[in-house]
């Protein structure tokens, strides 16, 4: 591969990043451009007082498709993180009394969790976790890591032979429902749609693997927070001669005789290259990077989009520790279906929300001063949500009042030394995010696989989207594969496998 070639790429969050280390690997002259002071996209970092925050994902869930991209790097993963199987996985807390059950990648110690909840649900979960095993292994062989051009695509003899068996025509609602009786053990079976974004009413049948993913494989935490997981990839980036450029904001792609000839910064600089790839918003990258006839999209289109949810966030640095909790916490709500219907239809804060905590010094203590907690909040909200300081304030005493009250965790206000809040509001400023949505686009039947945005541009010639909006979607472990997609289109690379090298 000459050297001679380049390619600039808009955004270092996981698409970003782990296209520009392939196509370093490759010869190319690589150079990201990156509006924020740090790597990582929504997985960046700060630290206050003595505590460090990841201040988007949490979850480090699929560890095989990480391991699957440092391999193809040439690289051993275990030499750039140390990684540490969770258990248990999570904890999910029931009414008002403190009371919990916790479930691990571990079939048998769930099979006796499940039995307690609901008789013979044991074997249930087992038989059901074989098929999503082996719908995962379809998924991943001919789903996730494939190129969409054309309906022939989608709707081949292969293809759709494999397709009946992950019951693309079903919902996760409807699957988890036959299955299990129980109101608890179905929203622990369904709570995953929301790591994708999705009610799970709407979330394709496919989406079952997400539990072979949660029960079989595990979630990992790498020593030092999720943060160091895109600096392990800057590292093998930086290593092949990607240079990364902070503080960096991209005005516009330059275009000449329509092909992606580089960008102009926010500063006026103008920077070239052979071809172009944007990891920022889809949205913003085409109503703002690009003129109205370069885009692929209508304004119609994007207000007809299922988004993905928007989130209220508070940083705690809390001055005790709480025994009554563990890595991963959930509160699910009493009211699943009207809490879903608000999330997605009602521009305001739940009327009963679910809560998730994440409590990382559980794991790792150099995240919070000797003695102190530190802990991620996070509610789901509706993307498109408008609020003001005050409803902040609401919003924040609303759920720390819960907190205190359903979590047990005893005059938590008292203790609060450090609070940071980070709403709807601060994705779109920090992203360029589309209604500060938190994830991108929801994954509804009509916005998976050739229904998703597509990965190259239609206008514009040497133009390449990567990221949660391309498919396969969202996800850390998502967007690394949506690198690779992208990497086959530029190498004209066909097969809908994982690559096996480079």
């Amino acid at each position: 591969m000459s050297t001679t070639k380049s390619a600039i790429i808009i955004g270092a969050g996981f698409g970003g990043i782990s296209l520009a280390a392939m196509l370093g690997k490759q010869g190319y002259q690589v150079d990201v451009y990156e509006k924020n002071e740090s790597i990582g996209g929504r997985a960046r970092v700060f630290g206050d007082q003595g505590y460090t925050f990841d201040m988007g994902p949490s979850w480090y869930m699929m560890p095989d498709v990480f391991e699957h991209f440092f391999t193809l790097m040439g690289e051993d993963i275990h030499e750039y993180l140390t990684l540490k199987k969770l258990a248990p996985s999570y904890r999910v807390f029931l009414g008002s009394t403190g009371e919990h059950h916790d479930f691990f990648a571990n079939r048998a110690l769930n099979a006796v969790v499940f039995d307690a909840i609901e008789s013979g649900a044991g074997k249930k979960l087992n038989d059901y976790l074989d098929e999503s095993e082996r719908q995962y292994g379809i998924a991943k062989h001919e789903f996730i890591y494939k190129n969409y051009d054309s309906i022939f695509d989608f709707f081949n003899k292969r293809v759709m032979r494999e397709g009946r068996k992950l019951e693309i025509l079903n919902s996760m609602q409807r699957i988890i429902h036959r299955t299990f009786k129980s109101e608890l053990l179905r929203k622990v079976m369904l709570f995953q749609m929301v790591l994708l974004g999705t009610a799970p009413k709407d979330a394709p049948g496919m989406y079952r693997l997400m539990n072979h993913v949660d029960f079989d494989l595990g979630i990992w935490y790498p020593d030092g927070g999720i943060g160091e997981l895109p600096k392990a990839i800057g590292k093998l980036a930086e290593k092949h001669g990607v240079r990364f450029h902070y503080n960096a904001p991209v005005r516009r792609i330059i275009t000449e005789q329509g092909k992606a000839v580089g960008v102009e910064l926010e500063d006026g600089t103008n920077k070239h290259a052979d071809m172009v790839v944007s990891n920022a918003d889809l949205h913003h990258t085409e109503t703002a990077l690009l003129s109205p006839h370069e885009r692929d999209h209508s304004d119609r289109y994007w207000e007809k989009r299922t988004l993905a949810p928007s989130a209220f966030i508070m940083y705690l640095g809390v001055n005790r520790q709480y025994d009554n909790l563990t890595h991963h916490n959930l509160l699910f709500t009493e009211n699943w279906d009207r809490n879903f219907k608000e999330i997605f239809n009602h521009h305001d804060f739940p009327t009963d929300p679910s809560i998730y905590v994440c409590a990382p010094s559980k794991s790792d203590p150099n995240v919070a001063p000797a003695g102190h907690e530190n802990l991620f909040v996070l509610v789901p909200l509706s993307a498109g949500v408008s609020y003001d300081d005050a409803k902040k304030r609401l919003w924040a005493d609303r759920t720390l009042s819960i907190l205190q009250n359903r979590l047990g965790l005893a005059d938590l206000e008292k203790h609060i030394v450090y609070k940071r809040v980070y709403c709807a509001e601060d994705f779109s400023h920090d992203y360029n995010s589309f209604k500060g949505t938190a994830l991108g686009l929801a994954h509804t039947l009509g916005q998976s696989a050739l229904w998703r945005p597509n990965n190259i541009s239609k206008k514009v010639k040497n133009l390449y989207f990567v990221g949660s909006y391309q498919n396969p979607g969202i996800g850390m472990p998502i967007c690394v594969i949506s690198a690779q997609n992208v990497y086959k289109r530029i190498m004209n690379i066909s097969s809908p496998h994982p690559l096996t090298s480079l």
